[in-house]
């Protein structure tokens, strides 16, 4: 143990599912290595000797990257930098190198000035409890000191490889890709060449200044140059990415978005072919469209918490081979690895479709016809954001509301549900709302403000 070393970190960079904040405001090349001493020095307690490092394109990474890599071996762990990539090659080679830990440097989907640290501890999320953890331990100077070794080594032609055997379809698909200057831009012409069918890339070049618009599929605006280019071209289908690779965006054959709780139907009902009776999980922000037709194709499906870590625990505790989140985190089992990966999953579409008779539009249509809102996010104090949903829960089970408390509150009504849960990743309030028709989902967002109001928070205008 060393006692020379002592770091403090922002308190508001240590996030539920990663450490993450603006650099050279709330983030610094000091806390790079800090995250490093400290996560080798678990690593190393944990019994293990090599650390997976990769990075995404931001125009700070190559600054943090060599502080990182600093601090790892200086708790004498040895690193393996797979250099630039999206983060699920970084967890792809935590599992392809046998490495005991793996860190990603990213920002993910936040804007420019953003940079971060994905973890992952063996072969699993580190997350919550962990990270605040870390970061006592680095304010306590509790860390190891040695001298590890560093080689750099390219996973890129290995991962490539393993993405496309993920590819089964039979009818060849046309496709735009949207890469939004991500960390995508690695890998995603190597893939394409391994596929059949017409391949459109744009904003190919991996640019941490994300000229072309924000890498977040699912906010729609950033998804209208693909929705243009979809449509104009005739193909079949597009697919976007946010900006570390992890969340995928998908636009039909007319040039509508699906959002991540729709698409998902279709790859639930093909898993389910091979695994009846499955579980199949999505996050508590998604259509009961989902969970219905899930159990129409025979699986089990199981409602639970948002957040990505959260839901890759859940698949391992359960066996599910497919789970999902509205925001586009896609997590097959199903001959992958657990974690989101939104290459692999955009490819496991392809082959959805290219079994499929229907286009994707056609499939789309098939569904229930149901109207929702998108998340409705409220500014929120940090101290009271939970505060405020616990009054709302109880104040709805003394109604004696038909209410759901697995992540927040989401209630059941004859016009549809709603859901009201706190951000474990920002200071706010989120919200969604879905309905059968455009008057009952009015009346719904009016029960979501009653229930704030009765608390005594005044949601803004929605």
């Amino acid at each position: 143990m060393s006692q020379k070393f002592s770091h403090r970190f922002e308190p508001t960079v240590l996030r539920e599912y990663d450490i993450r904040g603006i650099y050279e405001k709330t983030l610094h090349v000091a806390d790079a290595r800090a995250v490093g001493r400290a996560f080798g020095t678990i690593v190393r307690r944990n019994g293990g000797r090599t650390v997976a490092i990769g990075r995404d394109g931001r125009l700070s990474s190559p600054v943090l990257a060599p502080a990182l890599i600093e601090g790892v071996t200086d708790a004498g762990i040895d690193v393996v930098d797979i250099g630039v990539c999206a983060t699920p090659m970084l967890y792809f080679a935590v599992y392809h190198l046998q490495a005991d830990g793996g860190i990603m440097l990213t920002g993910s989907h936040n804007p420019s000035d953003y940079n971060g640290f994905k973890m992952m501890l063996g072969k699993k999320s580190f997350f919550g409890q962990d990270i605040q953890k870390l970061g006592a331990m680095a304010g306590a100077g509790d860390v190891e000191s040695g001298k590890g070794s560093v080689r750099q080594q390219s996973v890129l032609d290995a991962y490539v490889d393993r993405v496309v055997q993920g590819y089964d379809g039979v009818r060849a698909q046309n496709v735009v890709w949207d890469i939004g200057n991500g960390a995508v831009g690695v890998n995603i012409a190597k893939v394409i060449a391994k596929l059949p069918g017409k391949h459109i890339l744009l904003n190919e070049e991996v640019d941490g200044r994300f000229p072309a618009h924000h890498p977040d599929p699912t906010v729609a605006k950033n998804l209208e140059q693909l929705q243009q280019e979809v449509t104009q071209r005739g193909f079949d289908l597009g697919i976007a990415f946010d900006g570390d690779g992890d969340r995928i965006g998908v636009v039909d054959n007319k040039g509508r978005i699906l959002w991540g709780d729709q698409f998902l139907v279709f790859l639930a009902q093909d898993v389910l072919k091979k695994y009846p009776g499955a579980t199949i999980i999505a996050d508590v922000k998604a259509s009961q469209v989902l969970f219905d037709e899930v159990a129409r194709a025979g699986g089990k499906p199981e409602m639970w918490k948002t957040g990505h870590s959260l839901i890759k625990t859940r698949m391992a505790e359960t066996g599910a081979p497919l789970a999902g989140e509205m925001s586009g985190h896609i997590f097959y089992a199903d001959g992958w690895y657990g974690f989101d990966d939104a290459l692999y999953a955009g490819i496991r579409l392809l082959g959805v479709l290219g079994r499929s008779p229907k286009s994707l539009s056609e499939l789309r249509d098939g569904l229930p016809n149901v109207v929702n809102t998108p998340e409705l996010r409220f500014d929120c104090d940090e101290a009271q954001k939970f505060t405020i949903v616990d009054k709302v829960r109880d104040y709805l089970k003394k109604q004696n509301a038909d209410v759901s408390t697995i992540d927040g509150v989401r209630v059941n009504t004859d016009d549809g549900w709603w859901l009201l849960r706190a951000s474990n990743t920002q200071a706010v309030l989120v919200a969604r709302a879905e309905a059968r028709d455009p008057a009952a989902l009015a009346r719904l967002k009016q029960e979501i403000a009653a229930n704030l109001q009765a608390v005594g928070f005044t949601p803004p205008a929605f």
